[in-house]
């Protein structure tokens, strides 16, 4: 695997190390030596998959509070998405930004989310699936999210928001 940091402290890019022949290619998709050498979690303790029907799904501003932070590694692995992240540690030097990157079955790329740090996404084509890996057990007392278009952020959405669930409209804005 290739670990790319992004501008945001404990978040990484990550995409495969191909080993190519005839028949196509074989690639790790997680090695916890790997991710324990870049100081990631490498413990993940439940896997969830969300299929969306139509382009312009927004998912998010989701995060989980104290005491059940969780880290998570997502993957895109049908279709695509626009993938974003806001740094929400108080004590990090990136606190408040965000950092967006596109996710696709094609690119196979997956986007290392540190605990602390609220994540969401927009649907670039119809019938999008995305795997995701956590740290944590869902502690449904613990879900918080912030707005989508919290002025705060300014994060530039690719595409009309089309489809949003109703808890997601309702999210409070960010306040530090």
């Amino acid at each position: 695997m290739i670990f790319r940091a992004t501008d945001l402290a404990g978040a990484y890019v990550v995409d495969l190390e191909r080993s190519e022949d005839e028949r196509g290619f074989f690639a790790r998709t997680f090695c916890a030596r790997e991710f324990q050498t870049h100081g990631l979690k490498a413990h993940f303790v439940q896997c969830s998959t969300s299929f969306n029907k139509t382009k312009g799904t927004l998912r998010g501003m989701h995060y989980q509070a104290a005491p059940h932070e969780e880290a998570k590694l997502v993957r895109c692995t049908m279709g695509s998405i626009f993938d974003v992240i806001i740094d929400l540690c108080p004590q990090s030097p990136t606190f408040t930004q965000h950092f967006a990157v596109e996710l696709s079955a094609a690119n196979r790329r997956m986007l290392y989310i540190p605990e602390g740090f609220a994540h969401g996404f927009q649907t670039l084509e119809d019938n999008t699936e995305v795997f995701y890996q956590m740290s944590e057990f869902f502690v449904p007392d613990c879900a918080r999210g912030i707005r989508w278009n919290d002025q705060a952020f300014d994060i530039r959405w690719p595409d009309d928001v089309r489809t949003i669930s109703m808890r997601d409209q309702q999210y409070p804005n960010f306040k530090a």
